[in-house]
């Protein structure tokens, strides 16, 4: 019985030590874990401080991109004076073909669909004015051709580029 009492008075305190030691490493695991968050929401907000404004820049470029391919404010940009239609009908293409060129590194930063919309809007100005020249009769002038294309904007009611700027827009709103 000596030996029993003897035992348990050598047992019980390795125990509460080796307890408390469990127990004090748990709370380091913790404590560890929630600093590597702290660290790593730290890391995420000082990133999205470069990003957001890297970002909110690109989409401002891709909306400017869609503007200045709006057909009716193409042909208030670029004078169709002075140019044959087949001229003026190359000159649109290369303004179009440019513009888009010239942003399209900001895809990066936006959605795959929102970006795949700008696209198919660039297809669709570039595709009505390919129709609306084929449609002049052989000799005709720009300002033929523009007046046409206009016509066309009118008749059918349908800014092409509205649709894409107003998907920029929203896509916008969601990421800010």
């Amino acid at each position: 019985m000596m030996n029993f009492l003897l035992v348990i008075t050598y047992i019980i305190p390795i125990l509460l030590v080796i307890g408390v030691i469990v127990w004090f490493l748990v709370k380091l695991d913790e404590h560890l874990k929630n600093m590597r968050q702290i660290k790593m929401l730290g890391v995420r907000l000082s990133k999205d401080a470069i990003t957001l404004p890297v970002r909110l820049h690109a989409y401002e470029r891709v909306v400017l991109l869609l503007e200045r391919i709006t057909p009716a404010n193409m042909l208030l940009r670029i004078s169709s004076s002075g140019f044959t239609a087949a001229e003026y009908h190359q000159v649109l293409l290369s303004e179009i073909r440019n513009e888009f060129n010239h942003n399209m590194s900001q895809q990066v930063y936006m959605s795959d669909v929102a970006w795949q919309q700008v696209k198919q809007t660039r297809e669709e100005v570039v595709n009505m004015v390919n129709r609306t020249y084929h449609e002049l009769p052989e000799g005709a002038r720009g300002t033929d051709l523009a007046k046409r294309i206009l016509e066309s904007i009118l008749v059918s009611d349908v800014d092409p580029t509205a649709a894409a700027i107003q998907a920029v827009k929203q896509e916008l709103r969601e990421v800010f």
